[in-house]
């Protein structure tokens, strides 16, 4: 059965009010598609009877709802430029310009937080080089679910296929039957907790660098303008924004400078406001 105008436009205005993710008309496959298995799991025919008891408020339903739409899309060290600039470019720019030798990074809707510990991986590497400093990385992702997983730090064997570098798996992976565990001294460099980008950021230190990749993709014109803000206001002056190949700061927040590192785009913030 399909999903019903009345019923698409219900979720969809349920989940921009709790996430900001905008979902137009034309999705309604994907938003049915994706609820379908939990309506299975409730016992429900259909979807239309998912959304049913929704109207009816239920907290714990509505929750697995948002988390089934909200993208969790991730990889270990995703479409590498980014990374490569990351080790050949930031880290030394921010080592030359900081006066406490403390490098915060924070790794914007984090998923189950390959991202954070991929930068961890890397900065493990540059750190016994660089005596005197120290780093920490926090993650943040609105899904709590997603968040539990990265604190976990347990990868099935498909995860750990997807990108991660061999010697890395040898290096900070513990072997547990089927799944592979991070090592402590990676996931001290870690700390995960729920965050929604459309608000104010709660728990995060000013930053160097901010990884916020492939998510401004889902928000309409003025939510990314808020996120950018909220960004910014984390973000210290020269320090450094990492967006999505397909995503720019172009027409949305005039403080931010577009620069080309190698092949990746990063974008620097000049210490201006919007």
């Amino acid at each position: 059965m399909s999903l019903g105008a009345a019923d698409f436009t219900y979720v969809t205005t349920m989940i921009r009010q709790r996430s900001s993710i905008d979902l137009q008309p034309g999705k309604e496959y994907l938003v049915e598609s994706r609820l379908a298995p939990i309506a299975r799991q409730i016992g429900e025919t259909d979807v239309a009877g998912l959304v049913a008891r929704l109207r009816r408020g239920d907290a714990a339903l509505t929750d697995a709802v948002v988390d089934a739409l909200t993208t969790n899309e991730t990889s270990w060290f995703r479409d590498a430029h980014p990374f490569d600039a990351f080790s050949n470019h930031l880290l030394p720019d921010v080592a030359k310009s900081s006066t406490t030798r403390q490098i915060n990074i924070w790794s914007a809707a984090c998923s189950s937080g390959q991202e954070a510990y991929s930068l961890a991986m890397l900065l493990l590497d540059w750190l016994p080089l660089h005596p005197g400093y120290t780093a920490k990385i926090i993650g943040t992702d609105i899904s709590p679910k997603m968040v539990e997983r990265a604190r976990a730090a347990k990868f099935s064997q498909l995860e750990v296929n997807r990108g991660l570098r061999a010697p890395y798996l040898v290096k900070y992976f513990e072997q547990q039957g089927r799944d592979w565990i991070l090592k402590q001294p990676l996931r001290d460099l870690c700390r995960f907790e729920r965050g929604n980008l459309a608000t104010p950021a709660v728990g995060v230190p000013t930053c160097d660098i901010v990884f916020l990749r492939n998510v401004l993709i889902y928000f309409d014109l003025d939510t990314k303008r808020t996120v950018l803000t909220h960004v910014r206001r984390v973000l210290r002056p020269g320090g450094f924004l990492v967006l999505g190949g397909a995503e720019s700061t172009l027409n949305l927040d005039d403080a931010f400078q577009r620069m080309e590192l190698g092949k990746a785009v990063v974008f620097r913030h000049t210490g201006g406001k919007a």
